[in-house]
Order: structure tokens, then C-alpha cells, then sequence
């Protein structure tokens, strides 16, 4: 599947959760509820995929997990807050980096127009 099919999948997915749960609850909430959204349209959904960090050639272990990662693609980082900060775009371009993927959405469920809350970033 070309990338823009698949985000164009899961950004659909994520309007269905977002209009079914609405904003103010926690990022676990909206995280459980996507993936089963994404799950349910075919995807591979990979939650809390745990993310290696190689630092002067050894392979560290350190608690570092990506929210989401769909069909080994895409990137998902959610959050449940008033605003998103500049660290929040940096973590996610951490993770890019990391993971070598080259495609993430950042999504903040805490708002009225779900539109307002996707971020997309390509490294």
C-alpha cells in the first residue's frame, strides 16, 4: 500500500474514534480505541512497539516505545493535551530517526476539531 493510501486509511480511523470518544479523556483511551479502529480496517498495528536505541555500537534497552506503528510504515505518537509543544514534533522526529521509518502522524485527541489535531512528519 503507497504511504498516502495508508495515512489516508488511518486518518480515517482516527475521525471514527475521535467522533465516538470525543476530546478530554486519556492518550491510553485513544490509543486502545485506534488501534482496534486500525486493526478492524485490515491493518497491522503494532502498540507500544519497544524502540532500541544504538549509541556508540551497542544496542541499548531503555524503555523508549512507539505508541503506534502501522503496517511497518507510519509512525503514530498520540497525545491528550491543550497544545502541541515543539517537543512533541522533536520526539516524534527522534523516533523517525531511530526507527529509520520516514513517515509519522502526531495526533492530539484533546481537541473539538480532530482536524486541528494531526501533524504529519516526514524525515
Amino acid at each position: 500500500m503507497l504511504l498516502n493510501d495508508l495515512t489516508y486509511k488511518i486518518i480515517g480511523c482516527v475521525y471514527k474514534t475521535h467522533s465516538e470518544l470525543g476530546p478530554g479523556l486519556l492518550e491510553s483511551t485513544y490509543t486502545e480505541c485506534l488501534a482496534y479502529e486500525l486493526i478492524k480496517s485490515g491493518l497491522l498495528v503494532e502498540k507500544q512497539k519497544p524502540l532500541p536505541i544504538i549509541y556508540d555500537n551497542i544496542k541499548l534497552e531503555i524503555g523508549y516505545r512507539i505508541d503506534l506503528l502501522v503496517q511497518n510504515q507510519i509512525i503514530i505518537e498520540l497525545k491528550s493535551v491543550d497544545k502541541i509543544a515543539p517537543i512533541h514534533r522533536a520526539q516524534l522526529m527522534t523516533y523517525l530517526k531511530l526507527s529509520g521509518i520516514k513517515l509519522g502522524l502526531l495526533l492530539n485527541f484533546n481537541v473539538i476539531d480532530m482536524k486541528k489535531g494531526i501533524n504529519r512528519i516526514i524525515m
